[in-house]
């Protein structure tokens, strides 16, 4: 019988272990590598070329210490120090799969993923916490950032757009920790939405009216309930011809109309100076003519600052934000606009929000992975006693759960809509009869 691969790298020809695994090789090889290589030559070279100009010195480097390594062998090596210089180490594998949303490192020996919403350990992992933690650097070093005991904390993002949050010691007593959020390089479409049962034809014939007419749109979810999916999603219904603006933390938004700006808000740099806001955006964003501005989250003061701008000219906005359901999305922004230092009574501070907001559309991520928008739900401004007036319109009723822990349920349509002779006046629906 064949010798598995682990026993011919940890054996010699004798039978005596030699102490050695695909670890140990690949970690003397990289070293090896990166002492021949010419630094300033490979600047200029693909990824490919790289991969060639490597295998070379691995398979020289190979024959010369005499090690008795199979083809397969080889190539994992040389993958494997590829990815080291010109990658993220064990991340690259996680990272070519389309399945995986999210990559979750927790320490150097605990690695979980999500597919397909729900969450896996993976047997990848790093050979220790210094081999992390300069995989973070690495990340981070690309947008001008920097990770160490002063500054323990960063956010930054891959050259796809992936979002990368990375916290290491002395705040992180178990190993660095890192977090990585996908996103695929198609974006989902409203027919990828309703094929995946995430709604249905009618609630997306609604949010079209919603979107067509200038209703200002907020999309409320939790952590991974898909609320930047549905936004892209959403954005495709705002016409050619109208300016748009995009505002955000970090860029994942991928509007495919003509005219569109996009902005990107940016932290302080390694003095804790530099630092521009969404809201610093925002402000310098109704300077710039839009007809939409579109916020990728709202997290702060500059919920005032959207919703002003949403009450003056720039109807049709949209933007998400974190809130279980519509009347948490609602409450949120009151404490975020007070957290933020306005100044406002009450009583305006609902008439504001009820005169600027017109749909809040709840995304929800099920216990079994399913992604849903559970409710759509109208603000009408505000009652005889300032109240926030509002109506559900859609919502989606879980029935139960099947064998297999897949839930099962129905979206119900409520009652009709409030704007629906806003939508008649746009040209969004057809008049019954006309």
């Amino acid at each position: 019988m064949a010798m598995r691969i682990l026993d011919r790298l940890t054996t010699g020809q004798d039978g005596v272990s030699i102490g050695r695994n695909l670890d140990d090789i690949r970690r003397r090889l990289h070293r090896q590598v990166i002492d021949r290589l010419d630094v300033s030559a490979i600047g200029n070279l693909s990824r490919d070329q790289l991969r060639t100009r490597l295998r070379d010195i691995v398979e020289r480097l190979v024959a010369t210490e005499n090690m008795n390594l199979s083809s397969v062998e080889r190539e994992a090596i040389i993958i494997g120090v590829l990815d080291e210089i010109t990658g993220l180490g064990p991340l690259e594998t996680l990272l070519a799969d389309p399945a995986i949303s999210d990559i979750l490192v927790n320490g150097p020996d605990t690695i979980f993923v999500e597919r397909k919403g729900r969450l896996e350990r993976v047997d990848t992992r790093f050979r220790d916490n210094a081999h992390l933690i300069n995989t973070i650097s690495r990340i981070v070093g690309k947008v001008g950032r920097r990770v160490d005991e002063g500054s323990p904390m960063v956010d930054a993002r891959l050259e796809d757009g992936s979002r990368v949050n990375a916290i290491i010691a002395p705040l992180a007593l178990d190993g660095a920790a890192l977090s990585i959020r996908r996103f695929g390089d198609k974006a989902l479409s409203y027919n990828d939405l309703i094929t995946f049962g995430a709604m249905t034809p009618d609630m997306m014939n609604y949010l079209k009216a919603a979107v067509v007419s200038k209703c200002n749109v907020l999309i409320s979810g939790g952590t991974g309930a898909g609320k930047t999916t549905l936004l892209n999603a959403l954005s495709n219904f705002i016409p050619n011809t109208e300016r748009i603006i995009t505002l955000e933390d970090s860029a994942e938004l991928k509007l495919q109309q003509n005219h569109v700006v996009r902005l990107e808000s940016r932290p302080p740099n390694i003095e804790g100076k530099g630092a521009i806001t969404i809201g610093d955006l925002m402000k310098n964003a109704l300077r710039m003519r839009p007809d939409r501005i579109v916020v990728g989250e709202v997290r702060g003061g500059e919920a005032l600052d959207m919703l002003v701008a949403m009450n003056t000219g720039h109807e049709g906005s949209m933007g998400t934000l974190h809130a279980n359901t519509p009347k948490d999305a609602l409450q949120r922004l009151m404490t975020m606009i007070t957290m933020g230092g306005a100044k406002l009574p009450p009583e305006a501070l609902y008439h504001l929000i009820g005169g600027s907001l017109h749909v809040i559309v709840q995304a929800a991520r099920l216990p079994d992975g399913q992604r849903k928008i559970t409710s759509i739900t109208e603000v009408l401004g505000t009652d005889e006693n300032d109240d926030i007036r509002s109506q559900e319109i859609f919502l989606y009723r879980q029935d139960g759960m099947d064998a297999n822990g897949k839930i099962f349920g129905e979206h119900a349509y409520v009652r009709e809509s409030g704007y629906l002779e806003r939508f008649y006046r746009a040209g969004a629906l057809q008049r019954p009869g006309a």
